[in-house]
């Protein structure tokens, strides 16, 4: 099963008699707080324009728990998440797309914990909403209950120790920008640095100028030269889990299954005892 679908896939995918759910996952990492601006509003975008029948899903809220001890995005309690895939239409036999503005981490995010959880058949909109060239509505639909359940699966999810030990037994690939993974600047989290053992692997690299996902070749030879080729366990993180997440589906991409590791930086640098690496090199 492909991991992204093209906008010209999708329109032809809608016009089908099984046409796939589409959730709008619309977010943004915004330091607009501190420089005194509103934050960015998901739900403000949707209503200005979504594709026709999407369904928004509020990241903060519906992917992810409270900010706590286990990072700023932990997962979300599973009952909950279930119930709010519901209400959007998501049932076991249908497809899902799920898009968002053209960053694709909201969408990744989604997409990983739709996955995660057992869903068969979830595609993310390579490019976003920028790379659709059909109508958009702003009414807001009311779909039929799905009848999804997540269920959990045995792999695919890290946590703190056990990022640490891939990191000395595998791959743990680093998706934040290069100066937060060697400790220039960190402007979240208690401290900069990464994870002793992982390596750098921008997210922002996996894709083009337009966003969308560099051709599978190009990212399994980029995957290759940071070590991680699937012969090995290969694990990643980020800040809070959602750039990890647009990692872990470029890495789907390429061939390369991954596991996550949802606190990430938030929660692993949240705990002054856990040890912090700075510069380029890994260790």
């Amino acid at each position: 099963m492909n991991a992204t679908i093209s906008a010209s896939e999708l329109a032809r995918a809608l016009t089908t008699g099984n046409p796939p759910v589409l959730l709008d996952v619309r977010w943004q990492l915004s330091m607009a707080k501190a420089a005194g601006e509103p934050p960015f509003d998901g739900w403000a975008a949707y209503a200005a324009g979504h594709l026709p029948g999407a369904v928004f899903v509020d990241l903060d809220r519906e992917l992810a728990s409270a900010p706590g001890a286990h990072g700023r995005h932990p997962l979300p309690d599973l009952a909950e998440f279930g119930a709010a895939m519901r209400r959007a239409g998501v049932s076991s036999r249908t497809p899902v797309v799920v898009y968002d503005g053209g960053l694709g981490w909201g969408a990744a995010r989604a997409w990983w914990l739709l996955r995660w959880t057992g869903h068969p058949d979830v595609r993310v909109l390579d490019g976003g909403l920028p790379a659709w060239e059909g109508p958009l509505e702003t009414s807001e639909p009311a779909p039929a209950e799905g009848d999804f359940t997540p269920v959990p699966s045995a792999t695919g999810l890290l946590d703190a120790d056990g990022a640490a030990a891939l990191a000395r037994s595998g791959v743990l690939l680093d998706a934040r920008a290069g100066e937060r993974y060697r400790g220039e600047v960190e402007p979240i989290d208690r401290v900069g640095g990464h994870i002793p053992g992982a390596v750098s692997a921008p997210t922002t690299e996996n894709v083009g100028p337009d966003g969308r996902f560099l051709p599978a070749g190009e990212l399994r030879a980029r995957f290759e030269d940071l070590g991680a080729s699937g012969d090995a366990p290969v694990g990643v993180y980020c800040g809070s889990g959602v750039s990890g997440a647009h990692e872990v589906l470029a890495l789907a991409v390429a061939g390369i299954p991954a596991a996550l590791y949802v606190g990430s930086w938030s929660e692993w640098s949240s705990d002054p005892e856990r040890p912090v690496a700075v510069g380029p090199d890994p260790q």
